[in-house]
């Protein structure tokens, strides 16, 4: 699987369904290439996991879960399948310590911080002004 679909991937099946917080986790995380960050498995010990169990961790779907998030996530959320994931495949092989790999989710990840940022918050309800009219 070439780098260019993996990022794809990640860009267009992962990040959509990332929360900010999910998001600067992975940064940091990518950034300083912690040993938190792992691969080859989705957990090795709390608080070690891959890319999908940190932002399962940070997501309100599988936040709760343990061992199993990442794979919660990646199948409930992401409507992924781990064994064919192109990211995981990629990140299984190497991980943090493929540069290439690891540069390109890292930009990827700046990208989406950075589209986020600039678009508008979402639609707040419109405060109700005047009298009720009794539907309400």
């Amino acid at each position: 699987m070439s780098s260019s679909s993996t990022i794809a991937e990640f860009r267009s099946r992962w990040l959509p369904h990332v929360t900010d917080d999910g998001l600067a986790r992975l940064v940091s995380l990518l950034e300083s290439a912690s040993p938190l960050l792992i691969h080859g498995a989705f957990t090795r010990a709390l608080p070690m996991g891959c890319l999908a169990s940190h932002i399962a961790w940070n997501h309100p779907t599988a936040r709760h879960l343990n061992e199993e998030a990442g794979v919660c996530w990646l199948t409930r959320v992401a409507n992924l399948n781990p064994a064919t994931s192109a990211v995981i495949q990629a990140w299984d092989r190497s991980g943090v310590h493929d540069w290439d790999l690891r540069s390109g989710l890292l930009a990827a990840c700046r990208d989406e911080q950075t589209t986020r940022r600039a678009a508008p918050p979402p639609n707040e309800p419109a405060e109700f002004v005047g009298e009720p009219c009794g539907a309400c």
